[in-house]
């Protein structure tokens, strides 16, 4: 469905109809999960994501940030993501689902990106302080400056365009990330600080899944393992599990009971956990 021109598909659970926020069982109703798709991600992608939460009675809100946006406006410092980070909690409130507990289901760097905005949001911005996040999932993410990566998410971005566009629009990337994110990251940091650093200091303390692979070409295993490590010293609740030979964002794909039940055990430990 549209969202003040930003297409994000909203799932509401049987009974999760606006104005019938708690008829579910549970004081507070069922979970909304959000999924944030990785950059070029489809919706038909997230819709097999979904069905695993919607089996469970949960809502599910689906969006992909444009690759656009993803690769350029944000390499280039401009904050273009904070908009759909912002409609995307604005959502909860537009179908009555603001006072269930939310986890969020974040894959690769294009997820990652936009979620970064949400957390800031979270804790900065009335009424969106009062939601009340049960947890996050990272699948594939999130990874430092890795230009070989990023080259390679884009590439398989740009992979049905135009040959000589694709190179044209791969050559301004690299020379981008090389000029603005690596030999100016000392004083571009300050402007504009990555999303792999202001992940790391994130102020959000609830829990955190991280799904990796040391077989993923694009996000580097060593950067999700920092991450996790890092989260885990702040005093959050962390799990990282390394399914060692499924590519990028293809952990599902290869192991879908596994991954399944990782996901649904930890919503339901994290709803259990957090506090009403």
């Amino acid at each position: 469905m549209g969202a003040g021109g930003m297409q994000a598909a909203v799932q509401l659970a049987p009974g999760a109809a606006r104005g019938s926020s708690a008829e579910e069982g549970h004081a507070d109703g069922q979970p909304v999960v959000i999924l944030l798709g990785w950059a070029g991600c489809q919706d038909r992608h997230l819709a097999k994501y979904s069905a695993v939460y919607s089996q469970k009675g949960c809502s599910v809100i689906r969006y992909t940030a444009p690759w656009r946006m993803v690769f350029f406006s944000e390499s280039f410092g401009i904050q273009s993501l904070r908009t759909p980070a912002k409609r995307l909690l604005e959502l909860l409130f537009e179908h009555s689902i603001e006072n269930r507990p939310v986890l969020f289901h974040v894959f690769s760097n294009g997820g990652a990106m936009l979620y970064r905005y949400i957390v800031e949001a979270l804790h900065s911005q009335q009424p969106f302080e009062n939601i009340r996040v049960a947890g996050t999932v990272f699948d594939s993410a999130p990874g430092r400056r890795n230009l070989r990566g990023a080259l390679r998410a884009l590439a398989t971005v740009l992979a049905s365009t135009n040959v000589l566009l694709r190179y044209l629009l791969m050559l301004t990337f690299a020379t981008t990330v090389v000029l603005l994110r690596i030999l100016l990251y000392p004083l571009t940091r300050f402007i504009h600080e990555n999303h792999y650093d202001a992940l790391l200091k994130a102020p959000s303390r609830w829990p955190e899944l991280y799904l990796y692979s040391q077989a993923d070409a694009i996000i580097d295993a060593g950067d999700v393992k920092h991450m996790a490590d890092a989260r885990q010293q702040l005093g959050v609740s962390v799990k990282a599990v390394d399914f060692t030979d499924s590519a990028h964002v293809s952990h599902m794909r290869v192991y879908p009971t596994y991954y399944s039940t990782l996901c649904t055990a930890f919503l339901s430990d994290c709803v259990r956990g957090s506090p009403r």
